[in-house]
């Protein structure tokens, strides 16, 4: 919880391409300040010296943390001022919204209400700390590789799709392994069941066995069985020979890109001193670390494992309502890369750590679905996060707890 007691101006930003909203108000509650601020440092300097000149301590407050990623600079300028700053949840301050009367939306609006929550409820305040610059980096990339994974699973869809239209058979499979350099080199060049066909066993063994050597011959015999299957011809199919081509080969563009942003990511990944930290921890890889890096950071930003939990929608929470209590359910908030890096992370774990293992195969055993088991394996997992992050220690494997029966 932020200390407020000197803070002399709480100046919410409604942050915009151009122009942010600024207003200002004092802890009592006296505005001092109302306009829109110019993207400019020169002229964000001025207000913000202007503001500690006349009241002190100045508190800026954004509503989203998206938008330090984004734009940067009102902040960036902010502390190199001398102001604190800070960000409201972008689904806390929707929930306050609605408490403030009018159905219009202005940035003025929204600006005045991260300003007055800030100075009434100091606790709905997370702290901000700016990046540093390997940090900052991967942000950028780690947000590049997220579209690349979009788009590439974007593009298989639609070939999926595609195959599925015209040939269900040849779909199972070769949908499935569309992550294999050697399916999208194939398809890139042979997108239709008749160009497969007329292509020949022998011949695209050979072609594709340089790129896989251990399934060259079993894929296929497998796509000529999948040909073999359907004998009627759907109208359209001569479309793929256009079509599919061109997006396997756009997929194989992504998956180049994306291979290239990962050994970047690893590379800034090396020089932070709490990539060992998080890397020893199973399940967690470069992709994985980068995450846990732009969302929570050193950890210090937290006061406990809960709060962190919370922060990543991995707390649950029960419903009830006078005698009826409905169980417990993992809240739709929080931040959701984080949320997913864990979620991820939990089930990759499995194999490799027999502790994470036993404790998912317990949930199971009590009646918990597959989902939340993960779920519950998640936050377990984000208490040991959080003491590796406080302690600056490597993850220690646990011996697995044997339940006898009775």
């Amino acid at each position: 919880m932020f200390e407020i007691d000197n803070v002399g101006v709480f100046l919410g930003l409604d942050v915009g391409k151009s122009t942010h909203h600024g207003h200002g108000l004092t802890l009592e509650g006296k505005k001092v300040f109302d306009k829109p601020l110019p993207n400019s440092e020169p002229k964000l300097r001025a207000v913000f010296d202007k503001l500690t000149a006349k009241f002190g301590t100045v508190l800026v407050i954004v509503d989203q943390p998206a938008s330090i990623g984004a734009l940067p600079l009102p902040l960036t300028v902010a502390r190199d001022a001398g102001c604190q700053v800070a960000y409201l949840p972008g689904l806390a301050m929707r929930r306050i919204a609605d408490l403030y009367p009018g159905e219009a939306k202005t940035d003025a609006k929204d600006a005045a209400v991260i300003a007055d929550a800030a100075r009434t409820m100091p606790h709905t305040l997370r702290s901000l700390e700016l990046t540093d610059e390997i940090t900052a980096e991967l942000t950028v990339l780690t947000g590049f590789d997220q579209d690349l994974a979009v788009e590439a699973t974007r593009t298989s869809n639609r070939i999926r799709g595609l195959l599925t239209q015209f040939h269900p058979s040849l779909e199972r499979v070769l949908g499935p392994r569309l992550d294999h350099q050697a399916v999208t080199w194939l398809l890139e060049r042979y997108g239709s069941p008749a160009a497969l066909r007329k292509a020949g066993r022998r011949r695209l063994v050979e072609l594709i066995r340089p790129k896989a050597p251990r399934m060259a011959a079993r894929l296929i015999d497998e796509v000529f069985d999948a040909l073999d299957e359907q004998t009627v011809v759907v109208p359209g199919t001569g479309t793929l020979d256009i079509v599919v081509p061109s997006l396997a080969a756009s997929l194989t563009a992504v998956h180049t890109q994306r291979r290239a942003m990962e050994a970047q990511i690893n590379a800034l990944l090396e020089a932070h001193p709490l990539s060992p930290v998080l890397t020893s921890m199973p399940g967690v890889g470069v992709r994985t670390a980068a995450v846990l890096l732009t969302t929570v950071g050193d950890g210090t930003s937290f006061p406990t494992a809960a709060h962190l939990a919370s922060y990543a929608g991995l707390a649950p929470t029960t419903k009830s309502s006078g005698t009826s209590i409905h169980g417990e359910h993992a809240p739709r908030g929080g931040n959701r890369q984080l949320k997913r890096a864990m979620f991820l992370s939990a089930f990759a774990c499995m194999n490799a750590d027999p502790a994470s293992r036993a404790y998912y195969d317990r949930q199971r055993a009590r009646d918990k679905t597959h989902t939340q088991a993960l779920l519950r394996l998640a936050r377990q997992r984000i208490s040991v996060l959080f003491a590796m992050l406080r302690d600056g220690t490597f993850y220690e494997p646990r011996t697995p707890t044997v339940t006898l029966a009775a």
